[in-house]
């Protein structure tokens, strides 16, 4: 796509925007304003009733805190300002009508239809309604996961399939596994229990052979379904691990047709359903996703959904589409000042851009949530993790934090040190009002989860309160130890207090933090729906595959075109000289 068309698909048929974001002056108020925060201390603004109702926001019970940021109400004017002048409303509606936003790629971006109702309005991409597209293939899995779990839809020797093996790499399992894990211990699934624990669904997801044999090795493969993800149905990883699967299949069971047309299934896009079909599976096992769904944005589509409905049941995830369709009408329609999942993502805006915080943790007061973390590590630092603008010009600031998180308490007894006397990382705190499932030992003063919430609640204000020499000195603390327990405070959390854990908040969950990557991504005018950077190392790493496959086979060599030090390491790796290691 040349650089003209590039600029005039974004400008969305606007007045096209300063060539770079700094150059405005809504940018410029706020660089401005940032050293005047930095002069305030949370310690004297956190009593001020007024300010901590108005930095607050509620959806469907979901009650989001961020009078703990480093913000005033003039803050947020100013990031609305700047929304304002980069477009965020137009281009949110934009994506959501299915207007092609990923420029480098020329598609659509369109998870939010993943979520649509059947009676939605059209939307269409290249002549096409992606809305009946959508239900199609929700049908198909639903109809699909029905006949396996009724025992209609069985293996080849006639047995009930109860092992579901998801193999995908990316958002092709990390979005699953999330909700996999939250839902395992969800109380729907309670209800059904023993027909779902009857099923076991694993991920399989790394080509280390460890992976693989964690992933099969207690399993039957007469009662095993594999479902291939890949949308090209190329990835390397997966595809190995895919043969790796068929493998396994066929030596359990002969290498009759009907053992992989029975046991295996696949995701992937139209355009691969030659490969789909070549590899053995029958085009009726082909679940469709499209071009316009980006893997870390596919956890609504046939990647997530044909998993997840063989283990838990379709009515399960069609509540957790609820949820996160429920998320996307707030989205596109709530005023920016009551807007959760745009609240988020300037607030985002304003620590990596104004104030320089380089790093941020997701902290879920729920041990369901314990695969939360890497879903959004993915999904934020490959969508914002770029060095250019849509329009290919290099940013001149700061963008894409580093992202990383663990279930709290657990978190607390790992990485909290360094969150309160370490470097400053804001934190995002997710907590429930109900747990999945209660218990209190008798004699305990508090139940189990009020434990957990009591360090919901406390944490927070420790991270922004501090402790001061004063405090310590009137506690008593010897006066060798004040300089190593004083806390400086001052570091800037939000807080996310929802109702419960259950299929429809997990739903929200997820399109909640879709929508903050999209809306940094906005703000910072740059793409959030491209990967170039996964690519170089693809491409890398099949040059070096073909080198060992040439010289053990005696058909070439390692040397030439090599540096020194990666010509080294893989003649060190593949000649293996056992002397040298005979003492391990």
């Amino acid at each position: 796509m040349e650089m003209e068309s590039i600029r005039d698909t974004y400008s969305l048929g606007l007045k096209p925007q300063p060539k770079s974001v700094t150059a405005t002056a809504e940018w410029r108020r706020l660089k401005v304003h940032a050293r005047h925060i930095a002069k305030m201390h949370l310690r004297d603004v956190l009593g001020v009733a007024s300010r901590c109702e108005a930095l607050s926001a509620e959806f469907e019970g979901s009650f989001l805190d961020y009078s703990r940021m480093q913000v005033t109400q003039r803050t947020m004017d100013l990031l609305y300002a700047l929304a304002r002048r980069q477009r965020l409303r137009e281009k949110i509606a934009a994506m959501c009508r299915g207007d092609k936003v990923n420029v480098t790629e020329g598609r659509a971006v369109l998870h939010t239809a993943l979520r649509s109702a059947p009676d939605d309005a059209p939307i269409v991409v290249d002549g096409v309604n992606v809305v009946e597209d959508v239900h199609e293939v929700l049908r198909k899995v639903k109809a699909f996961s029905e006949a396996v779990r009724s025992g209609e839809q069985r293996g080849a020797t006639g047995r009930l399939l109860r092992n579901i093996v998801a193999v995908g790499i990316g958002g092709s399992y990390l979005g699953p596994e999330f909700v996999h894990e939250a839902f395992s211990t969800e109380q729907q699934h309670a209800v059904d229990q023993d027909l779902n624990d009857f099923y076991r669904l694993r991920f399989l997801s790394n080509v280390d052979p460890v992976d693989v044999r964690r992933t099969l090795y207690d399993l039957d493969p007469q009662e095993t379904i594999v479902i291939v993800i890949s949308k090209t149905f190329t990835t390397a990883e997966t595809m190995l691990n895919a043969r790796t699967a068929r493998q396994w299949l066929w030596d359990a069971m002969g290498k009759d047709p009907s053992v992989v047309a029975r046991h295996m299934a696949a995701c992937a896009s139209s355009s691969a359903a030659a490969r789909v079909q070549n590899f053995g599976i029958p085009p009726e096992h082909l679940f469709e996703f499209w071009d316009w769904v980006g893997g870390r944005y596919s956890v609504c589509s046939s990647v997530g959904a044909l998993p997840l409905s063989l283990k838990y049941g379709y009515g399960m995830f069609d509540r957790f589409l609820a949820g996160a369709r429920a998320v996307d009408i707030h989205f596109q329609h709530a005023p920016l000042d009551r807007n959760l999942p745009v609240l988020m993502g300037l607030l985002g805006v304003w620590n990596m851009s104004f104030m320089g915080y380089k790093t941020r943790t997701i902290l879920p007061y729920a041990e369901a949530l314990l695969k939360l973390p890497a879903h959004i590590q993915q999904l934020a630092m490959e969508s914002n993790g770029k060095r250019v603008t849509v329009t290919g010009e290099v940013v001149d600031y700061d963008i894409g934090p580093v992202d990383f998180g663990e279930p709290g308490t657990n978190g607390q007894h790992s990485f909290f040190q360094l969150l309160h006397m370490g470097q400053v990382c804001p934190a995002e705190f997710i907590g429930f009002i109900e747990s999945q499932h209660h218990l209190h030992v008798e004699g305990e003063v508090v139940a189990s989860h009020d434990e957990l919430m009591a360090n919901f609640f406390a944490q927070p204000d420790a991270l922004a309160l501090g402790n001061t020499r004063e405090q310590l000195v009137a506690e008593g603390c010897p006066p060798e130890l004040i300089p190593h327990r004083t806390f400086a405070g001052n570091r800037p959390s939000l807080s996310l207090l929802m109702p419960k854990v259950n299929a429809y908040y997990l739903g929200q969950i997820l399109a909640l933090y879709e929508h903050r990557t999209a809306v940094e991504g906005f703000m910072w005018n740059i793409n959030s729906f491209d990967q170039w950077g996964v690519e170089l190392g693809k491409k890398l790493a099949s040059d070096v595959r073909s080198r060992m496959h040439k010289f053990r086979s005696g058909k070439g060599t390692l040397s030439g075109g090599l540096n020194p030090s990666t010509h080294g390491l893989l003649k060190r790796y593949v000649i293996r000289d056992r002397d040298a290691f005979k003492h391990c």
